[in-house]
């Protein structure tokens, strides 16, 4: 897969497109700090059996903000749009496979502001989604606009081996 793929030209702001790999290890560092957040649940509790998956996805909840998606099916072309408030276009990976798309952020904190109350504890997301057709990855195209990543990506043109049709005898 080539990992400069085409990026939408226009004012507003491109994401990084990467390879597969680099976020599948990028997935693994979340995976593991959500492990540790949970672990410290459970020891917090006194090591109390029986609330593993409780204690997981409050790490998770904890660590990772929950990125609504929504893709929809044009004839020819995929678009996925997500809502990332808050990030910017350089702190969002996106790679595209031909049945996956995955896409990460993390936002880069500089700044020293101290939220009084934020419901945007967490500053990173990682999503990993199954897509309803195969695609091209090298067509994506990126844009963030006012907190909404669009992806738009071209149905592949072949069918893959791994989608055959049967035919009725």
């Amino acid at each position: 897969m080539q990992s400069n793929q085409a990026l939408q030209k226009s004012t507003t702001a491109s994401p990084i497109f990467v390879e597969a790999e680099k976020l599948f290890a990028q997935m693994k560092e979340f995976s593991q700090s959500v492990a540790t957040r949970a672990y410290d649940y459970f020891e917090a509790r006194g090591q109390e059996l029986g609330h593993e998956l409780e204690d997981w996805f409050k790490a998770e909840a904890d660590l990772l903000r929950h990125v609504p998606v929504e893709i929809i099916d044009k004839e020819k072309q995929l678009v996925v749009r997500a809502e990332v408030p808050g990030f910017q276009a350089s702190e969002i990976k996106v790679s595209f496979e031909p049945r996956f798309l995955t896409f990460s952020g993390k936002i880069n904190q500089t700044t020293t502001e101290q939220a009084i109350y934020s419901e945007r504890h967490s500053h990173q997301f990682c999503r990993r989604v199954l897509l309803p057709a195969n695609v091209d990855p090298s067509t994506a195209t990126a844009v963030l606009k006012d907190g909404v990543l669009e992806l738009t990506v071209a149905k592949a043109s072949h069918t893959s081996p791994f989608n055959i049709e049967v035919a009725a005898a």
